[in-house]
Protein backbone atom coordinates (compact mmCIF):
# COMPACT_ATOMS: atom_id res chain seq x y z
CA UNK A 1 0.00 0.00 0.00
CA UNK A 2 1.40 3.35 -1.15
CA UNK A 3 1.88 5.88 1.42
CA UNK A 4 -0.43 8.17 0.13
CA UNK A 5 -3.00 5.65 0.71
CA UNK A 6 -2.31 5.06 3.71
CA UNK A 7 -2.67 8.88 5.02
CA UNK A 8 -5.99 9.04 3.04
CA UNK A 9 -7.01 5.98 4.74
CA UNK A 10 -6.08 7.01 7.66
CA UNK A 11 -7.76 10.98 7.47
CA UNK A 12 -10.07 9.13 5.83
CA UNK A 13 -12.76 9.38 9.69
CA UNK A 14 -11.98 12.72 10.02
CA UNK A 15 -12.21 13.67 6.51
CA UNK A 16 -15.86 12.43 5.84
CA UNK A 17 -17.81 14.28 9.04
CA UNK A 18 -16.02 17.53 7.93
CA UNK A 19 -17.16 17.27 4.33
CA UNK A 20 -20.39 16.34 6.00
CA UNK A 21 -20.54 19.19 8.05
CA UNK A 22 -19.17 21.83 5.18
CA UNK A 23 -22.45 20.21 2.73
CA UNK A 24 -24.62 20.87 5.73
CA UNK A 25 -23.45 24.49 5.73
CA UNK A 26 -23.96 24.83 1.80
CA UNK A 27 -27.04 23.42 1.54
CA UNK A 28 -28.69 24.24 5.02
CA UNK A 29 -31.15 26.65 3.49
CA UNK A 30 -32.25 24.30 0.61
CA UNK A 31 -35.85 22.82 1.41
CA UNK A 32 -36.26 19.43 2.01
CA UNK A 33 -36.24 16.80 -0.74
CA UNK A 34 -36.01 19.71 -3.51
CA UNK A 35 -32.73 18.16 -5.16
CA UNK A 36 -32.19 14.95 -6.44
CA UNK A 37 -29.26 13.40 -6.20
CA UNK A 38 -27.79 10.61 -9.01
CA UNK A 39 -25.40 8.45 -7.73
CA UNK A 40 -23.87 5.79 -10.11
CA UNK A 41 -21.01 2.65 -9.95
CA UNK A 42 -17.14 4.34 -10.96
CA UNK A 43 -17.20 2.56 -14.30
CA UNK A 44 -17.86 4.59 -17.63
CA UNK A 45 -20.53 1.71 -19.29
CA UNK A 46 -23.64 1.30 -19.44
CA UNK A 47 -24.97 2.83 -15.77
CA UNK A 48 -23.04 6.31 -16.19
CA UNK A 49 -24.99 6.31 -19.44
CA UNK A 50 -28.54 5.71 -17.84
CA UNK A 51 -27.55 8.08 -14.82
CA UNK A 52 -26.94 11.18 -17.75
CA UNK A 53 -29.96 10.15 -19.15
CA UNK A 54 -31.88 10.26 -15.66
CA UNK A 55 -30.30 13.55 -14.91
CA UNK A 56 -31.14 15.26 -18.30
CA UNK A 57 -34.96 13.94 -18.15
CA UNK A 58 -35.10 15.32 -14.58
CA UNK A 59 -33.66 18.68 -15.53
CA UNK A 60 -36.57 18.77 -18.59
CA UNK A 61 -39.44 18.25 -15.50
CA UNK A 62 -37.69 21.04 -13.72
CA UNK A 63 -36.19 19.07 -11.37
CA UNK A 64 -33.06 20.53 -9.82
CA UNK A 65 -30.20 17.90 -10.22
CA UNK A 66 -27.43 17.67 -7.40
CA UNK A 67 -23.62 16.76 -8.32
CA UNK A 68 -23.10 13.32 -8.03
CA UNK A 69 -19.65 14.16 -5.89
CA UNK A 70 -22.28 14.80 -2.77
CA UNK A 71 -24.29 11.76 -2.62
CA UNK A 72 -22.14 10.56 0.43
CA UNK A 73 -22.29 13.68 2.37
CA UNK A 74 -25.84 15.05 1.37
CA UNK A 75 -28.67 14.90 3.91
CA UNK A 76 -32.45 15.53 3.92
CA UNK A 77 -32.71 15.44 -0.20
CA UNK A 78 -33.16 12.33 -2.56
CA UNK A 79 -30.81 10.08 -3.91
CA UNK A 80 -31.20 7.02 -6.42
CA UNK A 81 -28.57 5.10 -7.16
CA UNK A 82 -28.43 3.50 -10.45
CA UNK A 83 -27.50 0.21 -9.07
CA UNK A 84 -28.89 -1.37 -5.70
CA UNK A 85 -25.50 -2.89 -5.72
CA UNK A 86 -23.86 0.25 -4.06
CA UNK A 87 -26.58 0.84 -1.60
CA UNK A 88 -27.60 -2.56 -0.33
CA UNK A 89 -23.99 -4.23 -0.71
CA UNK A 90 -22.60 -1.76 2.42
CA UNK A 91 -24.25 0.01 5.51
CA UNK A 92 -26.44 3.15 4.79
CA UNK A 93 -27.95 5.79 6.93
CA UNK A 94 -30.69 7.44 5.55
CA UNK A 95 -29.80 10.82 6.63
CA UNK A 96 -33.06 12.40 6.47
CA UNK A 97 -33.15 11.55 2.98
CA UNK A 98 -35.29 9.94 0.10
CA UNK A 99 -33.65 6.40 -1.17
CA UNK A 100 -34.40 4.89 -4.32
CA UNK A 101 -32.53 2.74 -6.76
CA UNK A 102 -32.97 0.85 -10.08
CA UNK A 103 -33.10 -3.24 -9.89
CA UNK A 104 -31.94 -4.05 -13.02
CA UNK A 105 -31.58 -8.38 -12.43
CA UNK A 106 -29.61 -10.37 -9.01
CA UNK A 107 -31.91 -12.99 -8.70
CA UNK A 108 -30.97 -14.62 -5.51
CA UNK A 109 -30.09 -17.95 -6.03
CA UNK A 110 -27.63 -17.45 -8.96
CA UNK A 111 -24.99 -19.99 -8.36
CA UNK A 112 -21.79 -17.70 -7.99
CA UNK A 113 -23.33 -14.80 -7.72
CA UNK A 114 -23.56 -14.19 -3.25
CA UNK A 115 -24.09 -10.47 -3.93
CA UNK A 116 -27.39 -11.31 -5.13
CA UNK A 117 -28.69 -13.03 -2.18
CA UNK A 118 -26.79 -10.49 0.05
CA UNK A 119 -29.13 -7.41 -2.10
CA UNK A 120 -31.82 -9.43 -1.58
CA UNK A 121 -31.80 -10.13 1.96
CA UNK A 122 -31.01 -6.55 3.22
CA UNK A 123 -34.18 -5.80 1.23
CA UNK A 124 -35.98 -7.88 3.18
CA UNK A 125 -34.88 -6.28 6.41
CA UNK A 126 -34.66 -3.02 5.55
CA UNK A 127 -37.47 -2.30 2.27
CA UNK A 128 -39.40 0.04 4.48
CA UNK A 129 -36.22 2.78 4.66
CA UNK A 130 -36.19 2.16 0.39
CA UNK A 131 -38.74 4.73 -1.14
CA UNK A 132 -38.24 4.14 -5.00
CA UNK A 133 -37.06 1.27 -6.80
CA UNK A 134 -36.83 0.87 -10.90
CA UNK A 135 -37.22 -2.23 -11.93
CA UNK A 136 -37.06 -3.43 -15.81
CA UNK A 137 -39.16 -5.91 -16.54
CA UNK A 138 -41.78 -8.34 -15.33
CA UNK A 139 -39.77 -11.10 -13.78
CA UNK A 140 -37.68 -8.88 -11.64
CA UNK A 141 -40.61 -6.73 -10.51
CA UNK A 142 -42.00 -9.99 -8.97
CA UNK A 143 -38.82 -10.96 -7.69
CA UNK A 144 -38.54 -7.30 -6.48
CA UNK A 145 -41.91 -8.14 -4.56
CA UNK A 146 -41.42 -11.50 -2.85
CA UNK A 147 -39.07 -9.18 -0.41
CA UNK A 148 -41.96 -7.87 0.97
CA UNK A 149 -41.63 -4.08 -0.29
CA UNK A 150 -45.02 -2.06 -1.18
CA UNK A 151 -45.87 -2.60 -4.33
CA UNK A 152 -46.36 1.49 -4.53
CA UNK A 153 -42.83 1.98 -4.50
CA UNK A 154 -41.72 -0.50 -7.10
CA UNK A 155 -42.16 1.51 -10.43
CA UNK A 156 -41.14 -1.47 -14.09
CA UNK A 157 -39.62 0.97 -16.88
CA UNK A 158 -37.30 -0.62 -18.77
CA UNK A 159 -34.14 0.83 -20.18
CA UNK A 160 -34.95 3.32 -23.00
CA UNK A 161 -33.30 4.24 -26.11
CA UNK A 162 -32.61 7.69 -27.85
CA UNK A 163 -33.74 7.30 -31.30
CA UNK A 164 -31.93 10.04 -32.27
CA UNK A 165 -28.59 8.80 -31.39
CA UNK A 166 -29.33 5.38 -32.96
CA UNK A 167 -31.31 5.70 -36.09
CA UNK A 168 -32.16 3.85 -38.77
CA UNK A 169 -29.29 3.25 -41.05
CA UNK A 170 -29.37 3.29 -44.60
CA UNK A 171 -26.99 0.90 -47.01
CA UNK A 172 -24.36 3.69 -47.46
CA UNK A 173 -24.03 4.04 -43.42
CA UNK A 174 -23.93 0.21 -43.30
CA UNK A 175 -21.27 0.39 -45.86
CA UNK A 176 -18.76 3.05 -44.31
CA UNK A 177 -19.44 1.70 -40.61
CA UNK A 178 -17.94 -1.71 -41.95
CA UNK A 179 -14.77 0.52 -43.28
CA UNK A 180 -14.36 2.68 -40.38
CA UNK A 181 -14.24 -0.82 -38.44
CA UNK A 182 -12.33 -2.99 -40.90
CA UNK A 183 -14.84 -5.19 -41.61
CA UNK A 184 -15.19 -6.74 -44.93
CA UNK A 185 -18.33 -5.77 -47.01
CA UNK A 186 -19.17 -9.13 -48.11
CA UNK A 187 -18.80 -10.58 -44.34
CA UNK A 188 -22.34 -11.79 -42.72
CA UNK A 189 -21.15 -10.08 -38.95
CA UNK A 190 -22.64 -11.39 -35.91
CA UNK A 191 -22.49 -8.55 -33.24
CA UNK A 192 -22.03 -8.94 -29.70
CA UNK A 193 -22.42 -6.54 -27.68
CA UNK A 194 -21.67 -6.43 -23.77
CA UNK A 195 -19.45 -6.89 -21.41
CA UNK A 196 -19.00 -10.61 -20.19
CA UNK A 197 -16.06 -11.24 -18.28
CA UNK A 198 -15.39 -10.90 -14.28
CA UNK A 199 -14.11 -7.69 -13.69
CA UNK A 200 -12.63 -5.19 -15.70
CA UNK A 201 -9.45 -6.40 -16.55
CA UNK A 202 -8.96 -8.86 -19.94
CA UNK A 203 -12.40 -10.88 -18.91
CA UNK A 204 -10.33 -13.92 -19.57
CA UNK A 205 -12.34 -15.20 -16.50
CA UNK A 206 -16.38 -15.51 -17.66
CA UNK A 207 -18.81 -14.14 -16.16
CA UNK A 208 -21.41 -16.79 -16.84
CA UNK A 209 -24.97 -15.16 -16.36
CA UNK A 210 -24.05 -12.80 -19.63
CA UNK A 211 -23.37 -16.35 -21.51
CA UNK A 212 -19.98 -15.75 -22.82
CA UNK A 213 -19.56 -19.50 -23.16
CA UNK A 214 -23.07 -19.49 -25.04
CA UNK A 215 -21.26 -17.37 -27.22
CA UNK A 216 -18.50 -19.33 -28.12
CA UNK A 217 -20.45 -22.51 -28.95
CA UNK A 218 -22.94 -20.70 -31.40
CA UNK A 219 -20.19 -19.28 -33.34
CA UNK A 220 -18.75 -22.77 -33.50
CA UNK A 221 -21.41 -23.97 -34.88
CA UNK A 222 -22.61 -21.52 -37.13
CA UNK A 223 -19.24 -20.91 -38.95
CA UNK A 224 -20.18 -24.17 -40.71
CA UNK A 225 -23.40 -22.82 -41.98
CA UNK A 226 -22.79 -19.33 -42.69
CA UNK A 227 -20.34 -18.54 -45.19
CA UNK A 228 -17.53 -15.44 -44.50
CA UNK A 229 -19.05 -15.24 -40.72
CA UNK A 230 -17.34 -12.76 -38.82
CA UNK A 231 -18.07 -11.50 -34.96
CA UNK A 232 -17.90 -7.75 -34.35
CA UNK A 233 -17.44 -7.57 -30.27
CA UNK A 234 -17.59 -4.21 -28.55
CA UNK A 235 -17.26 -3.74 -24.71
CA UNK A 236 -14.78 -4.36 -21.98
CA UNK A 237 -13.35 -7.49 -20.49
CA UNK A 238 -14.12 -9.95 -23.70
CA UNK A 239 -10.98 -11.70 -23.07
CA UNK A 240 -13.24 -15.58 -22.63
CA UNK A 241 -14.92 -14.85 -26.08
CA UNK A 242 -12.05 -13.89 -28.02
CA UNK A 243 -9.89 -16.61 -26.55
CA UNK A 244 -13.02 -19.12 -27.90
CA UNK A 245 -13.75 -17.41 -31.22
CA UNK A 246 -9.54 -17.88 -31.96
CA UNK A 247 -9.90 -21.58 -30.64
CA UNK A 248 -12.73 -22.33 -33.26
CA UNK A 249 -11.13 -20.36 -36.03
CA UNK A 250 -13.89 -18.20 -36.05
CA UNK A 251 -12.57 -13.99 -37.40
CA UNK A 252 -13.49 -11.51 -35.02
CA UNK A 253 -12.55 -7.88 -34.28
CA UNK A 254 -12.85 -5.91 -30.58
CA UNK A 255 -13.59 -2.56 -30.75
CA UNK A 256 -13.90 -0.67 -27.98
CA UNK A 257 -16.51 2.64 -28.49
CA UNK A 258 -17.97 5.15 -26.47
CA UNK A 259 -21.60 5.15 -25.44
CA UNK A 260 -21.95 7.99 -27.66
CA UNK A 261 -20.37 5.80 -30.74
CA UNK A 262 -22.01 2.45 -29.86
CA UNK A 263 -24.49 3.11 -33.10
CA UNK A 264 -21.61 2.66 -35.41
CA UNK A 265 -21.44 -1.10 -34.45
CA UNK A 266 -24.76 -1.64 -35.14
CA UNK A 267 -24.72 -0.42 -38.26
CA UNK A 268 -22.08 -2.26 -39.41
CA UNK A 269 -23.79 -5.75 -38.63
CA UNK A 270 -26.26 -8.24 -40.01
CA UNK A 271 -27.11 -9.85 -36.46
CA UNK A 272 -27.30 -8.82 -32.79
CA UNK A 273 -26.75 -12.09 -30.52
CA UNK A 274 -27.79 -12.20 -26.90
CA UNK A 275 -27.25 -15.00 -25.15
CA UNK A 276 -27.27 -14.20 -21.52
CA UNK A 277 -28.36 -16.05 -18.93
CA UNK A 278 -29.67 -13.40 -17.01
CA UNK A 279 -29.93 -9.38 -17.48
CA UNK A 280 -31.82 -6.07 -16.33
CA UNK A 281 -31.92 -5.35 -20.28
CA UNK A 282 -29.82 -5.42 -22.12
CA UNK A 283 -29.93 -2.65 -23.98
CA UNK A 284 -28.87 -3.86 -27.13
CA UNK A 285 -32.85 -5.09 -27.47
CA UNK A 286 -33.99 -1.61 -28.22
CA UNK A 287 -30.52 -0.42 -29.19
CA UNK A 288 -30.91 -3.06 -32.34
CA UNK A 289 -34.59 -2.51 -33.45
CA UNK A 290 -33.86 1.14 -33.22
CA UNK A 291 -31.03 1.02 -35.89
CA UNK A 292 -33.12 -1.62 -38.07
CA UNK A 293 -30.92 -4.59 -37.09
CA UNK A 294 -31.88 -8.61 -36.67
CA UNK A 295 -31.98 -9.17 -32.82
CA UNK A 296 -31.30 -12.66 -31.73
CA UNK A 297 -31.68 -13.04 -28.06
CA UNK A 298 -32.39 -15.60 -24.62
CA UNK A 299 -35.57 -14.87 -22.97
CA UNK A 300 -34.37 -12.46 -20.58
CA UNK A 301 -35.53 -9.17 -18.81
CA UNK A 302 -36.43 -6.62 -20.49
CA UNK A 303 -36.46 -8.98 -23.69
CA UNK A 304 -38.96 -11.16 -22.39
CA UNK A 305 -41.36 -8.53 -22.28
CA UNK A 306 -40.68 -6.76 -25.59
CA UNK A 307 -39.42 -9.18 -27.88
CA UNK A 308 -42.21 -10.93 -29.79
CA UNK A 309 -40.93 -13.81 -31.93
CA UNK A 310 -40.69 -13.34 -35.53
CA UNK A 311 -42.42 -10.52 -35.16
CA UNK A 312 -39.92 -7.84 -34.13
CA UNK A 313 -37.22 -9.91 -33.50
CA UNK A 314 -36.00 -14.26 -32.95
CA UNK A 315 -36.13 -15.44 -29.35
CA UNK A 316 -35.79 -18.47 -27.44
CA UNK A 317 -35.11 -20.04 -24.26
CA UNK A 318 -32.15 -19.42 -21.78
CA UNK A 319 -28.78 -21.76 -22.76
CA UNK A 320 -30.85 -22.86 -25.84
CA UNK A 321 -27.60 -23.40 -27.96
CA UNK A 322 -29.64 -25.40 -30.80
CA UNK A 323 -32.05 -22.64 -30.66
CA UNK A 324 -29.62 -19.66 -31.42
CA UNK A 325 -27.68 -21.41 -34.09
CA UNK A 326 -30.75 -22.15 -36.00
CA UNK A 327 -32.13 -18.91 -35.91
CA UNK A 328 -28.94 -17.14 -36.24
CA UNK A 329 -29.14 -19.04 -39.66
CA UNK A 330 -32.69 -18.27 -40.28
CA UNK A 331 -32.14 -14.94 -40.04
CA UNK A 332 -28.51 -15.54 -42.61
CA UNK A 333 -31.13 -17.08 -45.42
CA UNK A 334 -34.37 -15.58 -44.58
CA UNK A 335 -35.73 -13.29 -47.57
CA UNK A 336 -35.77 -9.59 -47.85
CA UNK A 337 -39.55 -9.14 -46.86
CA UNK A 338 -39.37 -11.24 -44.01
CA UNK A 339 -36.38 -8.95 -42.57
CA UNK A 340 -38.29 -5.90 -43.71
CA UNK A 341 -41.59 -6.35 -41.64
CA UNK A 342 -39.29 -7.32 -38.29
CA UNK A 343 -37.80 -4.08 -39.33
CA UNK A 344 -40.51 -2.06 -39.04
CA UNK A 345 -42.03 -3.60 -36.11
CA UNK A 346 -39.07 -3.18 -34.25
CA UNK A 347 -38.46 -0.05 -35.25
CA UNK A 348 -42.34 0.79 -33.52
CA UNK A 349 -40.98 -1.29 -30.23
CA UNK A 350 -38.30 1.11 -29.97
CA UNK A 351 -39.84 4.17 -30.70
CA UNK A 352 -43.06 3.27 -27.91
CA UNK A 353 -40.05 2.92 -25.50
CA UNK A 354 -37.58 5.79 -26.30
CA UNK A 355 -36.49 8.14 -23.42
CA UNK A 356 -39.03 10.50 -24.33
CA UNK A 357 -41.70 7.91 -24.58
CA UNK A 358 -41.39 6.71 -20.78
CA UNK A 359 -41.37 10.65 -19.64
CA UNK A 360 -44.41 9.63 -17.91
CA UNK A 361 -43.41 6.62 -16.52
CA UNK A 362 -40.40 8.30 -14.48
CA UNK A 363 -42.27 10.75 -13.56
CA UNK A 364 -45.13 9.06 -11.85
CA UNK A 365 -41.36 7.04 -9.77
CA UNK A 366 -40.11 10.83 -9.02
CA UNK A 367 -43.53 12.31 -8.22
CA UNK A 368 -43.35 12.33 -3.76
CA UNK A 369 -39.58 11.56 -4.21
CA UNK A 370 -38.37 14.85 -5.01
CA UNK A 371 -40.19 18.05 -5.66
CA UNK A 372 -40.62 18.71 -8.92
CA UNK A 373 -43.29 21.87 -10.30
CA UNK A 374 -46.71 20.87 -10.67
CA UNK A 375 -46.98 21.76 -14.42
CA UNK A 376 -44.26 19.87 -15.49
Amino acid sequence: MSLRTRVRRAGAPVGRPLRRAALGLRTRGWPAHSRLFIAQEGADWVLAYEARQLAKLASSLGIHVGPESWVNGIGDQSIFHESQFRLLLHPFKRRGNRLGFAYFHGRPGTPGMPEFDACYETLQRRHAEIDRIQVTNRAMEEVVLGTGVSSGKVHRIPIGIDVEAFRQRTPAAKRHARHELDLPESAYVVGSFQKDGVGWGEGLEPKLIKGPDLVVAVAERLRERVPELVFLLTGPSRGYVKAGLERSGVPYRHVFLPSEAVATAYEAIDLCLVASREEGGPKAVLESMAVGVPLLTTRVGQAADLVRHRSNGWMVDVEDVEGLVEWSAHVAEAPAAELEEVRRTGLATAEENSYEALRPRWRDLLDGFVEMPESS
